[in-house]
């Protein structure tokens, strides 16, 4: 993805090794003011690799990152002013309120003016403001994620890494943590990571899968759904007898199955076909009722309305399985 002019995090030829493990082998990507982007991938991906070395928690072993035009390495200050984290385990002061919490946050992201103000509106926004005086140690579950995402804002920070945010929360406070994290990102970039996938479908824009420490997909979520469109699964409406139909359906090249489905419109019979190995089974399906003069009246990919979940699994297990078979030759 190229670079916009309002590009808030660029990272560019990262790699991380942990001794002999190679865990992010040469990612480079770009998010923008404005987007909230999900981090995809199976366990031992490279997620949590990537994250740290975006927040500056770990350095990279090669490439660069930079973070609202600061590099992290050379310019760690300045960059980690700019930046919010809230980690899949956050870490309280139990014996803190949620008020002392956050103020002290702001003095170690050197917030010193009008800090009243600045806490309040964080409150506000994160859906604290009754618990400001309430010890953390006696927060719910809920209410500490709340917390910790409240600690990520603090400061204001243009770019905005969260992992697992929804982790633990029940249906509504997982609802009112969408509107959270898209409020965040009208004034930054937000960068999701999660396992769930419904979720990261709710939320975000555009998603960036790893596997094995690469970037294997980077693009939007029409994008990645669109991508399991490829004709071996197909629904047909064609005009005629359904026995013909049948008959006529099961020559086609490359067709594992037809199944006949129901009459919809009177002298019309539906059918959903399986081509064989993923193969696409539309161009020779075309000509096969034509030349049997059966009018094809609707057509389309099965796969169409596929769900992130299924575009996931099929990159990440396909590469996985590709990769297996590397090793073994």
């Amino acid at each position: 993805m190229q670079q916009g002019v309002f590009s808030l995090i660029c990272a560019h030829g990262l790699s991380k090794r942990y001794g002999m493990k190679l865990a992010l082998d040469n990612a480079s990507f770009v998010i923008d003011e404005g987007e909230v982007v999900g981090l995809l991938g199976l366990n031992g991906a490279g997620k949590s690799t990537t994250m740290n070395i975006l927040t500056g928690c770990v350095s990279a072993t090669g490439g660069t990152v930079s973070i609202g035009g600061y590099d992290i390495a050379q310019n760690p200050r300045q960059a980690k002013r700019i930046i919010g984290y809230l980690p899949e385990q956050p870490a309280f002061y139990p014996e803190m309120n949620v008020w002392e919490h956050l103020s002290f946050l702001c003095g170690l992201k050197g917030v010193d003016s009008d800090r009243e103000t600045h806490i309040a509106g964080i409150c506000d926004l994160a859906g604290l403001e009754g618990m400001r005086r309430r010890m953390v140690r006696n927060l719910s579950k809920g209410y500490r994620q709340r917390l910790g995402f409240a600690s990520a804002l603090i400061g204001n920070p243009k770019a905005i890494v969260l992992d697992e945010p929804t982790v633990g929360l029940d249906p509504s406070q997982v609802i009112e943590m969408r509107r959270m994290i898209r409020s965040a990102s009208r004034h930054g970039a937000v960068i999701v990571s999660s396992h769930i996938l419904s979720e990261i479908q709710a939320m975000c824009d555009r998603v960036i899968v790893l596997s094995e420490g690469h970037i294997i997909a980077d693009c939007t979520l029409d994008e990645i759904t669109k991508s399991l469109t490829t004709g071996s699964s197909v629904f047909v409406r064609i005009l005629g007898d359904a026995e013909e139909i049948l008959s006529v359906l099961r020559r086609v090249p490359g067709v594992k199955s037809a199944k006949r489905l129901a009459q919809n419109e009177p002298g019309t019979w539906d059918f959903r076909l399986e081509g064989i190995g993923g193969s696409d089974i539309r161009p020779p399906l075309f000509h096969i009722l034509a030349e049997a003069s059966l009018p094809l009246l609707v057509s389309y990919d099965d796969n169409s309305g596929a769900s992130l979940e299924e575009a996931f699994l099929r990159l990440a297990i396909g590469r996985a399985d590709a990769s297996e078979k590397e090793d073994a030759q």
